[in-house]
């Protein structure tokens, strides 16, 4: 009688380096992951900032003030000067803006702060 052992699929060791390579590309992959996501969260909140003083310095053009607040540049009405600003990363924007100050948001993803200088 013959032996009727197949010779086919793949051993344990074989697997398992497949699975080691497979964790070390995660490995280095996930980091690069998280350094363009924050760069990219950093870029659209730089944005926004931007937004915000645009619309804080046509407030100040228009009516001779020097100071103004977030409700009235940001809403749906007619006399607004942005609709509406997406948090990207549970950012906390200024209540206040005041005429030739750097505007910053806090606790971008709890931790960090950005900054736009016009």
């Amino acid at each position: 009688m013959k032996n009727l052992r197949s010779t086919k699929g793949f051993t344990l060791v074989e697997i398992m380096i497949v699975v080691v390579i497979i964790g070390l590309l995660a490995a280095m992959a996930i980091p690069a992951f998280q350094k363009v996501r924050t760069a990219s969260q950093d870029k659209a909140i730089t944005n926004n900032l931007r937004q915000l003083s645009a619309a804080a310095d046509q407030y100040f053009l228009e009516f001779g003030v020097s100071t103004v607040t977030f409700s009235d540049l940001v809403g749906t009405g007619t006399q607004h000067y942005i609709k509406a600003i997406a948090t990207v990363a549970r950012e906390i924007y200024p209540t206040d803006f005041n005429q030739g100050e750097a505007v910053t948001a806090s606790a971008v993803a709890g931790v960090r702060t950005v900054t736009y200088n016009n």
